[in-house]
């Protein structure tokens, strides 16, 4: 088989790699384990996930059974475990909130599309290898987004925790002053007990008992008591009950909204799509539809009880504004809201708290992702932030895995890996995911060698989706709060900043900037990490365009070394200058500057040597830069020289004719040899008395025996 046909070969199937480790039975024994561990672990979390990201939380599972096997099967990290991760869910949630409502049908159309959207350039990126552009995500942007970005979704979650409802805002630092107002006045306390129960067993088992996958007992403890204590509290009323006036008109009032959507709806059949009468019509459904929403959220924002009529068997409870009832009147004793309308034309409404609630049996159905060019155009942007962020988040953790397991590592494989499986999981109802850091964790901690780990993974998923799904009905959704503020404490990392800083200023500069754009853009978390990158480019030329300039002079022991920090004598007659960076349009002037400066400093000046040991790559403004200052040089009597200067830079000084044009007796290999060289030519000259220059050997030497 030819090199080609290997490399094809490894890139279309690299699970073949290490299939045929799963003959040793202890292999196959350990990736069982792993992937069924982690499997515990995933399934709560992809749905608790699933939920910030805006959508039900059994897409979570929809995108936790066929994304691991596909980035197992594809990728080249064998631990690497795929699936829902807070970060993109929270991008995810960023990017659709401005387009549609959270749960909305055409929200969750929308996230099939951005999943599809993320992998195709993941995908792209892998092909052409091009992995590298990850790298303009600066280490010191994703710190500080990714810990402004745990500090949101933490807050994100605290309606959940309080048991609260809370209207979406244009800022999240009005969104989270407005949950703790609300909850100072509205706490569900049996939502808080489940968050703190939650929270309390996961802190726990994590100190004492670690091997415990505790988000696990968690869900399984709260949901156990979520269904023995009738925790959500769901109860349906007819209409008749209603003896609330006003209640009656504003249901009255929502229902003949509905109809008239409806009715619109139907109508624009009727005419041609893009004529006046077509549009007009549309205008008027969204307008419809505007109103319906209001006067929807009005109604589940008032606080309703059921007056006690139980000992009048002809007398149903009557349904009433709680503000309404009289001081003295017997209520069943809970605050109703209301849910939706049932069925049968009566009230559904809801007491206690939120649950995940019914999650369709049987695995999703196959079907290509709906393509709008105008939503393709709004979701672009959001698609490559996606796909660089939760890539960058991925081949961090598999690289930090292959260095612990040794293994091979291929960024541009785990590129194709990562996108196959968000393009094959859009197919079957998933939303963006990526690698995540504390399933990798638990998946080689539990010792997984191979990918299969993975696959196991996503076949427990099939098996939850397929027969227990009915178990998680009663799971609370102040629950998976919990889990979720669980898992994102731990990418808020202080000591991370602080190192930043110490390293270098302009990085912590760049990650502070990052960390408070993002918590003050969010949900627009977009704009940060635009701002970071630019400010990361920024600064980054700014450094190449003054790099560091050293003027050599010749050390006690021989060495040439930086003249200005060692405090040297330098030489009359010769300068050499070391320039730490490479030559190229933005830093020219500056380098032009440089020799010219010095040049005027020393008016018996004859020759500038320029060490290029530091310039690794010079471009075409560069060479014309050289080859012009040389000729204005050459008009006062100065010649510079050449020395140190790299294979690629000189080939480039050669392509352009500017080595041929000085002459090779101007280059040399080592400093050293043009300073010999330039003191033997200053030496036939009579007028110049090279024996006190302090470059030469000679004279070291002298000061070295006196």
């Amino acid at each position: 088989m030819s090199n080609r046909q290997t490399s094809l070969f490894n890139l279309f199937f690299p699970f073949l790699r290490w299939l045929p480790e799963l003959s040793d039975k202890k292999t196959l024994r350990a990736d069982i384990i792993a992937g069924v561990t982690v499997a515990l672990v995933l399934i709560p979390q992809s749905m608790a996930y699933a939920a910030l990201a805006g959508l039900p939380p059994y897409y979570g599972l929809y995108a936790a059974f066929l994304p691991p096997i596909i980035a197992a099967l594809l990728g080249s990290s064998r631990q690497l475990a795929t699936g829902p991760v807070a970060v993109v869910s929270l991008l995810t949630a960023s990017a659709l909130g401005p387009i549609a409502a959270a749960g909305s049908d055409g929200y969750l159309v929308y996230a099939v599309l951005l999943a599809f959207m993320v992998g195709l350039f993941q995908l792209a990126l892998g092909l052409l290898r091009l992995g590298v552009l990850v790298n303009f995500l600066s280490h010191p942007v994703v710190m500080g987004f990714t810990n402004a970005a745990a500090i949101i979704i933490a807050t994100s979650q605290l309606p959940k925790i309080f048991g609260i409802s809370v209207e979406r805002t244009e800022h999240h630092y009005e969104y989270v002053w407005n949950t703790i107002v609300t909850a100072a006045s509205e706490t569900n306390f049996t939502s808080l007990s489940f968050a703190v129960l939650a929270l309390a067993i996961m802190i726990l088992l994590k100190r004492k008992m670690p091997k415990l996958p505790g988000v696990l007992f968690a869900v399984a403890i709260t949901t156990g008591l979520s269904f023995a204590l009738e925790y959500e509290k769901l109860q349906t009323v007819p209409v008749t009950q209603v003896s609330d006036a006003k209640i009656s008109e504003v249901l009255s009032k929502y229902q003949g909204q509905v109809a008239n959507s409806n009715k619109l709806l139907s109508s624009l059949n009727k005419f041609e799509e893009g004529s006046a009468d077509y549009l007009a019509v549309q205008e008027g459904i969204e307008a419809a539809k505007a109103k319906q929403q209001a006067t929807l959220k009005f109604i589940k924002q008032q606080k309703l009880v059921l007056v006690d009529n139980s000992q009048n068997a002809e007398l149903p409870n009557q349904l009433m504004l709680a503000s309404s009832v009289a001081s003295g009147v017997k209520t069943d004793g809970n605050v109703w809201r209301f849910g939706s309308f049932a069925d049968n034309g009566g009230i559904n409404l809801r007491a206690g708290g939120s649950v995940v609630g019914a999650i369709p049996q049987g695995l999703p159905s196959f079907s290509i992702p709906s393509f709008d060019l105008a939503t393709i155009q709004q979701l672009v942007f959001a698609a490559i932030t996606i796909a660089l962020i939760g890539f960058m988040e991925a081949i961090s953790i598999a690289k930090a895995m292959a260095t612990r397991t040794r293994q091979r590592l291929d960024t541009n494989q785990e590129l194709i890996g990562q996108g196959l499986s968000n393009i094959i999981g859009s197919m079957f109802q998933s939303y963006p995911v990526s690698g995540s850091f504390s399933r990798s964790a638990v998946n080689i901690g539990a010792g997984a060698v191979t990918g299969f780990s993975s696959v196991v993974t996503g076949l427990v998923v099939v098996l939850v989706l397929l027969f227990l799904t009915p178990l998680l009905y009663h799971l609370p959704q102040a629950t998976l709060a919990a889990v979720i503020m669980m898992a994102v404490i731990g990418l808020v990392n202080v000591k991370h900043f602080k190192h930043t800083w110490s390293v270098y200023r302009s990085d912590g500069i760049i990650a502070t900037t990052t960390f408070v754009l993002t918590l003050f853009f969010a949900p627009h978390l977009e704009n940060a990490i635009i701002i970071g990158v630019l400010l990361s480019l920024g600064i980054f030329l700014y450094r190449t365009m003054k790099p560091r300039v050293a003027y050599l002079g010749r050390y006690k022991d021989g060495t040439l070394r930086d003249a200005e920090v060692n405090k040297l004598d330098t030489c009359t007659h010769i300068t050499i200058i070391r320039y730490d960076g490479s030559l190229y349009f933005a830093n020219t002037s500056y380098f032009e500057d440089i020799v010219m400066e010095r040049s005027a400093e020393k008016p018996e000046l004859k020759y500038i040597v320029v060490d290029g040991q530091g310039i690794n790559q010079i471009d075409a403004t560069g060479e014309e830069m050289l080859a012009s200052l040389t000729r204005r040089l050459a008009k006062t009597d100065v010649t510079m020289v050449f020395a140190n200067f790299k294979r690629q830079v000189l080939q480039v000084l050669k392509n352009s004719g500017f080595f041929e044009q000085m002459g090779q007796e101007r280059f040399f290999p080592h400093t050293e040899l043009a300073i010999d060289a330039i003191t033997e030519e200053l030496d036939k000259g009579d007028s110049h008395d090279v024996t006190e220059c302090p470059l030469t050997i000679a004279c070291v030497v002298e000061a070295a025996d006196s």
